[in-house]
């Protein structure tokens, strides 16, 4: 499996962006992707994840309502919408699978994508 995410860029707080996580070379219709975000001398920490079988949702709680995570099962494209975006949302945003989840919660993340960098300026 190959996760390839991208989307990022400079924008203005209070702004939107799009980031796509392309799932490819795996054909089971169930599994989870969640995206991770790391700041420069922070933690890696888990933003939001989707169960790609049945759509169910978690968010961090400082996205909650800002961002919104989807996916499209026909192309096995999985997006976050991010709106009013702040300075401290700036990251590198990581796409993540566990190709073995039906559930978001529980789930161990082995297969990873490069990271896609979103930089919000004040």
């Amino acid at each position: 499996v190959q996760l390839q995410a991208s989307g990022g860029g400079l924008v203005q707080a209070g702004g939107s962006l799009r980031l796509s996580c392309s799932v490819t070379g795996y054909t089971l219709d169930y599994y989870v992707v969640a995206w991770f975000r790391q700041a420069p001398g922070k933690e890696r920490e888990e933003v939001s994840c989707i169960s790609v079988s049945d759509g169910i949702t978690s968010y961090e709680e400082s996205v909650a309502g800002r961002f919104t995570i989807s996916r499209d099962n026909g192309d096995g494209t999985v997006y976050l919408e991010m709106t009013r975006l702040r300075p401290e949302d700036t990251a590198n945003y990581i796409c993540a699978a566990d190709l073995d989840a039906r559930r978001c919660h529980g789930a161990d993340f082995r297969s990873w994508g490069q990271g896609t960098l979103v930089t919000v300026s004040s």
